[in-house]
């Protein structure tokens, strides 16, 4: 048990996970909206099969068989990357972001499988709506019409679910930054439990329950903000 201030402690760590947070977001939203946006417009052909076969396999691996996997692919046969994170939680983001990609990697098949297979159901149903195939009539192009009409509509399905991973990764990864050693909040919970550090424990369960609240809200205003009739009118008396 230290004895640094719980503040102190949890903001540093915050930190980290911040950083973890933010770089598997970035992949593993930005590989989820391409995939699932792939596999929906080309249903039951092998790209769509190849997609979704793989997505399976990520929500079905427990998180640390990935790390393992990770680790022995990328650590030991190819010694890109290193097995686990060596620097102490106050360790400058420079020192951490080496060994940043295994967790982040592992993290990201986690969250972009969740993804893909909601993305791509909410495709398939917008592209057999009348508003695409009107906008097909008028001679949009393909990529006009998937981008500027039936993306929008599709991610709002969607937009709960990349919520609640964000939620997920910054209220603390517990299995994943303890296989990595990554010092963030997950491994500080890991660490408070052992030693009974019950402030400790209880700020970080706030800040969890803080972090899916605030999650919820913005998933619900970027819904409104892409689809206008969900905002309610001003009514005149």
């Amino acid at each position: 048990m230290s004895h640094a201030s719980v503040a102190s402690e949890v903001g540093v760590r915050l930190r980290n996970t911040l950083m973890l947070a933010s770089v598997t977001v970035v992949l593993g939203v930005t590989l989820a909206i391409v995939l699932g946006v792939i596999a929906g417009l080309t249903r039951d052909r092998w790209p769509d099969l190849a997609i979704s076969a793989l997505s399976l396999v990520g929500m079905s691996m427990p998180e640390f068989v990935i790390a393992t996997l990770l680790v022995l692919f990328f650590s030991i046969d190819i010694p890109l990357f290193p097995a686990v994170v060596t620097a102490g939680a106050d360790a400058t983001p420079g020192e951490l972001l080496p060994a940043i990609w295994l967790p982040s990697a592992a993290l990201t098949v986690v969250m972009a499988a969740y993804i893909i297979r909601m993305l791509r159901t909410s495709v398939i149903d917008v592209m057999a709506g009348e508003f695409v195939a009107m906008a097909r009539l008028k001679g949009m192009s393909p990529l006009r019409v998937v981008v500027r009409h039936a993306l929008p509509s599709a991610l709002l399905p969607t937009l709960n679910v990349i919520a609640m991973n964000i939620a997920w990764l910054v209220g603390g990864v517990v299995v994943v930054e303890s296989v990595f050693n990554y010092p963030g909040i997950g491994l500080l919970t890991v660490e408070a439990v052992h030693d009974r550090d019950l402030p400790v424990i209880q700020s970080i369960a706030v800040l969890g329950a803080v972090t899916y609240v605030l999650c919820n809200l913005a998933a619900d205003l970027a819904a409104m903000a892409l689809n206008p009739r969900l905002r309610t009118s001003r009514r005149t008396v």
